[in-house]
């Protein structure tokens, strides 16, 4: 059975979205929706690093606190940065954060929390997954921000995944 469906819920979820993107339960979208279903997995199953060992879980909703937070902090501090750059342009430049987190679902959830906090930009992982190029909007004080960074994020998803 894992053969055929290696990841149930995403075969699920692909089925129900296909049904919901054409407003329609007709034999023939739910046709398409199961075969996207089935088949989406399959093609993609290679691509996948290897499972996921949830080890805290009660991590898991604290960080997505911890991201929601960060969100509306970021999304105020660069709408002001914006409205006030004729008096102060933003200081924006690339810094690099040592890692910890080595863990490559990890770094994947880590770089979709950096793409979602506005003023933060993902622009390169070294090879050895030791160092990561961040491009910050806004920043004041490097140092205080890496360990925010690390401390805020880094931290959480180490819980989680190691």
């Amino acid at each position: 059975m894992k053969r055929l469906f290696p990841a149930p819920w995403l075969s699920l979820a692909l089925c129900l979205l296909w049904l919901l993107l054409n407003l329609s339960l007709s034999a023939g979208h739910l046709l398409l929706g199961a075969a996207l279903g089935v088949l989406a997995p399959l093609m993609m199953r290679p691509l996948r690093p290897r499972p996921i060992h949830i080890r805290r879980p009660w991590a898991v909703l604290r960080l997505f606190l911890l991201v929601g937070r960060e969100v509306l902090v970021s999304n105020l501090a660069v709408a002001w940065s914006v409205m006030n750059a004729g008096h102060r342009p933003p200081r924006s430049r690339f810094i690099k954060v040592p890692l910890d987190l080595h863990d490559a679902n990890g770094l994947a959830a880590l770089s979709m929390i950096t793409t979602v906090i506005p003023g933060t930009v993902w622009s390169e992982l070294a090879l050895d997954r030791s160092v990561l190029l961040l491009h910050v909007f806004d920043l004041d004080d490097e140092a205080a921000f890496i360990a925010h960074f690390k401390a805020t994020f880094e931290r959480p998803l180490m819980e989680i995944f190691e």
